[in-house]
């Protein structure tokens, strides 16, 4: 029986993107094939669950009907079986990735995070299922690119969290007026930390 290496699973609200502000139940998966910068989450401990644990777990809140699957990067584990699972529970399933791998085909909502500006050897974009870029906005690289991806796309910036007071406040300044300048783009704040919310 397949196990998933699961970092945690809680109920929230969607902090970022379309999405932002809908309960739902997040299940983060631990590891990712990059290794980013400005990562926020520790891989570093995590609890090996089969999909019948992952269930048991979640179905206390199965009447939010929405699930994100996030992480690390989901694609390295998430695979037909769990998703399959998902949905006979009813779950509408959403799922941040950084890109790189091939995404499930039957995942309902994909938010394209990518990392590749960060890193001097990043793998190339995989993902061919996409509904929204969420792109982190650092003030140094360009997202200019990522708006090319395909029409219908829904077009996100987030200000990058420098952990300096001082840097996020001209970051945000120069993500808004970036967006100003390119009006097809929108502001995508972290709301649960502003919020103080897991």
């Amino acid at each position: 029986m397949k196990k998933y290496r699961i970092n945690e699973i809680f109920y929230s609200l969607q902090g970022e993107g379309r999405h932002t502000g809908r309960a739902g139940v997040f299940l983060r998966f631990s590891g990712c094939n990059l290794h980013c910068p400005f990562c926020d989450t520790d891989f570093s401990e995590y609890t090996e669950m089969s999909i019948q644990d992952i269930l048991n777990r979640i179905m206390r809140w199965k009447e939010c009907g929405f699930i994100v699957l996030t992480g690390g990067e989901p694609s390295l584990q998430v695979d037909e079986d769990l998703i399959n699972a998902l949905h006979r529970e009813g779950f509408y399933i959403a799922m941040e990735t950084n890109g790189t791998r091939p995404v499930p085909t039957d995942i309902d909502w994909v938010t394209l995070s990518p990392k590749d500006c960060f890193l001097e050897h990043a793998p190339k974009l995989a993902a061919k299922k996409i509904n929204e870029v969420k792109v982190v906005f650092d003030g140094v690289h360009d997202p200019t690119p990522y708006g090319k991806l395909g029409k219908g796309l829904y077009l996100n910036l987030q200000p990058c969290d420098t952990g300096d007071t001082t840097r996020n406040k001209e970051v945000t300044r120069q993500c808004v007026e970036y967006i100003k300048q390119h009006p097809q783009w929108h502001l995508s704040l972290q709301t649960h930390k502003l919020i103080q919310i897991p």
